[in-house]
């Protein structure tokens, strides 16, 4: 007989397992194991909560109360840290999530429901080693633990139709409560100068080690930070690095009547950037065209990029890819130059929809009105031209620095062919595909979740 009950629900699992057991198969499943025999199973119990499942390295537990579950995630998390903190090569993290609401539950023990599955969604929110809950957790635990607590806001996940309300748990920081977003993470916007005179913008956000993202495609720091498209990405790598990001030129809150537009200008952009940003060594993240601007600032300065990291990009344009497209190329860049400015946003939605072909009214709207707003029609359609031109595949054999390649594997934008040609050439790179259609990928769909993972393992 099924039966319906109240209950706290704890779901948890270990952060970039998949790549931890490649290196190691019979050492990793040696640890887990006794991860859960000697710590996940003793803290459920003593906080009275009983194990409903595991599934391989993650975990289902229920408790009766959402305090007992939050002390028990608590203290999971911090033996697991002191157990894993002599592993000098991938230690394990777990990321753990709380929700708090009505459950089914069978003859056979296992429990069902829309609040099981927020509490699985939720635990994709947090980062290595922390800890989630739900805002309803949050009103029954506030203030009667040694906690602090970071509010995220509401946040879409992935077949839940309504938002979720999120909140960080912080142990140790007492009774606060924190607003990460525009109020708590604030973006700092300066202003440089290139070899040419042209002014760039450049923001930095965030505490951690550099990590530098050059411009891709259309942009604006302003409108970016707070768009649906792209804050959930900028936010969630700010939360771990100084994130030092620029507008192209031509862009933004860059200059927009500008001369050259080419890979060797915007190499040469970067160049001033991360000199203005004063910082020695980095992560370089290229994203789109973006990546073939990383690709040649690696190869010219490898003793500054640490690490790097290649999304969506190609090394070669679609121009010099396919016969055909030059003649596509030319009638894009005559309505660019006509429609791109128009306040009807029919001719920028085909590029939205190349982009994001799953994504909401809200997203579309937003990276509509993002695209008319970062440059002039004149400057699209030369842009446009230039990311068609370009051409890295002779610099790809030369890159001596750690790199890691990853590519929607329905990429409409850019072929998932040309992404695995683009590492095939460089020497050691690690390359993953990660699901899903979008070039740009959405807020708690899989990619999404997959790329930040596959960045914690590459980075450590």
């Amino acid at each position: 007989m099924t039966i319906r009950r109240l209950a706290a629900i704890m779901a948890a699992d270990v952060v970039s397992y998949s790549a931890i057991m490649e290196s190691d198969e019979e050492g990793t499943l040696t640890r887990l194991k006794g991860i859960q025999r000697e710590i996940i199973q003793g803290k459920v119990l003593a906080h009275g909560g009983r194990i409903v499942k595991t599934m391989g390295d993650g975990f289902l537990a229920e408790f009766a109360s959402p305090l007992e579950a939050l002390k028990s995630a608590v203290a999971i998390q911090g033996e697991v840290a002191a157990r894993e903190q002599d592993v000098s090569v991938h230690p394990m993290s777990l990321r753990m999530a709380i929700n708090l609401g009505d459950i089914l539950v069978d003859d056979d023990g296992d429990i069902f429901g829309d609040d099981v599955n927020i509490a699985a969604r939720l635990q994709m929110l947090a980062e290595p080693g922390c800890i989630v809950v739900s805002g309803k957790v949050f009103e029954e635990v506030a203030g009667k633990l040694d906690c602090g607590f970071e509010d995220r806001g509401q946040q879409r996940v992935k077949n839940i139709s309504r938002p979720i309300h999120v909140y960080a748990v912080r142990p140790g920081e007492g009774l606060r409560t924190t607003r990460i977003g525009s109020s708590h993470l604030k973006q700092e916007i300066s202003f440089c100068r290139a070899p040419d005179g042209v002014r760039l913008a450049w923001a930095k956000v965030g505490h951690g080690p550099p990590l530098v993202k050059p411009g891709n495609w259309v942009g604006h720091l302003e409108d970016d930070w707070e768009s649906p498209v792209w804050h959930h990405v900028l936010e969630r790598l700010a939360r771990r690095y100084t994130l030092i990001r620029h507008d192209s030129r031509g862009n933004g809150l860059s200059d927009w009547e500008v001369g050259e537009l080419s890979v060797e200008a915007w190499v040469s952009d970067l160049e001033s950037v991360v000199d203005a940003a004063g910082v020695a060594r980095f992560v370089l993240l290229g994203i789109s065209q973006g990546c073939a601007v990383s690709i040649a600032y690696a190869v010219r300065h490898p003793d500054r990029v640490s690490h790097l990291i290649l999304y969506g990009g190609v090394a070669v344009g679609a121009r010099k890819r396919s016969p055909g497209e030059r003649e596509r190329q030319i009638a894009l860049n005559t309505l660019m130059r006509l429609e791109w400015g128009s306040n009807d946003p029919s001719f920028r939605q085909l590029f939205t929809s190349q982009l994001m072909p799953d994504a909401t009214k809200d997203e579309f709207e937003s990276f509509n009105e993002l695209q008319r707003r970062s440059c002039s029609p004149e400057c699209a359609a030369r842009y446009y031209e230039a990311i068609c031109d370009l051409d890295v595949r002779e610099l790809l054999p030369k890159v001596r620095t750690p790199t890691l390649v990853l590519h929607v594997r329905d990429d409409r934008m850019a072929p998932v062919s040309a992404g695995r040609a683009m590492a095939a050439d460089i020497p050691g790179a690690r390359f993953v595909v990660l699901p899903g259609h979008n070039h740009l990928f959405r807020e708690g769909e899989p990619a999404s979740e997959r790329f930040f993972e596959e960045l914690t393992a590459f980075l450590g």
